[in-house]
């Protein structure tokens, strides 16, 4: 199928009302799982007021994922509207720690971790955003600065009740596990991000709505006026639960094409809607026309070829394409296996996969053998690993596959 392909970069602006009113209409419903007030901002967007408005981020790891691109992708429709654009780091709140989503308190994060996650942050996100468009701000601009008088006022707003209110204090009072004081402080230093930037609105994924109402009350009580939210839809990882590296689901900006490619290939079906809507810059129109396939494989590779082409480009996508097929098509091997160089002839299977990266970890190693996912080829013959304290015999040539996409060849000295 012959599908128009949309650079994710270049968005054409409105040259009618009638264009900027189904602009208007997709920014404020694709992918969108709430607007506060949708109504009054519509009005505001249809009217040509220039908006104010940002996104928030906390540096607390160091690779970004097509869940995170959900609201970045939002922002970048902002972007195409020419309306002030701002990603905020949260270099202040990120020692403090967003405790959305979190069943236990988190570690807090020094300087140097905070330092050391953003730095790849701004590389991966333009990848999405044009910087020379969108202001970069830091909240330990301001946040640092506050005086102990300043934390109290603002907690003059809130009661213990609200705070108690949220959904995953809640869960932690009844299990008895432990709740910080700096995790109630949360909402009040990213509530005062927003009236110390004078917001008109606020993006952010739909598990931040608390946090996000907080800086609308704040932004009324002292600036005078109201703040919009959008909330974005939550992508979910392939194997349907949240995206994260902790579930080993995640698919990143910065994987490599074979690999991001790979990765949507694996996502459960059910999750082929989601992925188009949220991840795809394909029109409603390209939408239906993917879903009108009947196999769910072949939707499958639309989709990864589109997502490949977006990050890396319609070559690279191309060829990531061919080489899934001839991999899991075929039962081929991949054209460009990387060499490991090694003077061992015997190897502990788990030294192996460490030692070659093929596994983060021993225990990423034994959890792979143990689902059936190491395998050897050594002369046309494949062999499954199923003891992870078996010492291989090392040959010259042999290729190891580890799960379904990472594959090394090894090279005796």
């Amino acid at each position: 199928m012959n599908m128009p392909q949309i650079d994710p970069q270049k968005t054409s602006r409105p040259s009618t009302q009638k264009d900027l009113g189904a602009l208007v209409e997709e920014v404020l419903t694709r992918g969108v799982e709430e607007v506060i007030v949708k109504d009054e901002l519509r009005k505001k967007l249809l009217s040509g007021k220039k908006l104010r408005l940002y996104l928030g981020v906390d540096p607390t790891g160091f690779s970004l994922h097509l869940g995170h691109a959900v609201v970045l992708r939002k922002l970048k429709e902002f972007v195409d509207l020419d309306h002030e654009v701002i990603l905020l780091i949260g270099d202040f709140t990120a020692k403090i720690g967003d405790p959305t989503g979190k069943d236990a308190m988190r570690v807090p994060l020094t300087d140097k971790q905070i330092k050391e996650n953003f730095k790849d942050y701004k590389k991966q996100a333009s990848k999405i955003l044009d910087f020379w468009k969108v202001k970069i701000r830091y909240n330990s601009t301001w946040l640092s600065k506050l005086r102990f008088e300043d934390i109290l006022k603002l907690a003059g707003h809130f009661t213990v009740q609200q705070m108690l209110h949220r959904d995953m204090f809640d869960k932690r009072m009844k299990e008895s596990a432990p709740i910080n004081q700096t995790e109630f402080i949360y909402p009040l230093m990213q509530g005062y991000d927003s009236v110390v930037m004078d917001v008109d609105l606020e993006i952010g994924g739909n598990d931040q709505m608390f946090n996000m109402l907080a800086g609308r009350t704040l932004q009324k009580a002292y600036n005078n006026r109201d703040k919009y939210i959008i909330t974005t839809k939550l992508l979910l990882g392939t194997d349907g639960r949240k995206m994260s590296k902790t579930y080993d689901n995640a698919i990143y900006l910065n994987d490599e094409p074979n690999d991001m490619f790979g990765k949507v290939m694996s996502i459960k079906d059910e999750l082929i809607p989601d992925y188009l809507e949220l991840a795809t810059n394909f029109s409603e129109a390209e939408v239906a026309e993917v879903k009108k396939i009947a196999n769910p494989r072949d939707q499958k590779a639309k989709l990864a070829a589109e997502i490949v082409k977006m990050y890396h480009g319609e070559a690279l996508a191309q060829k990531a394409e061919e080489e899934f097929n001839t991999i899991f098509k075929s039962g081929g091997l991949p054209t460009d296996i990387p060499v490991f160089e090694t003077p061992r002839v015997n190897y502990p299977i788990l030294d192996l996969l460490c030692d070659t990266k093929l596994a983060e970890s021993k225990n990423d190693a034994k959890r792979v053998i143990e689902g059936n996912g190491v395998t050897i080829r050594n002369k046309e013959q494949e062999t499954i690993i199923k003891n992870w304290k078996e010492e291989i015999k090392v040959e010259n040539g042999m290729i190891v596959k580890f799960g379904k996409r990472k594959f090394i060849k090894i090279k005796i000295k």
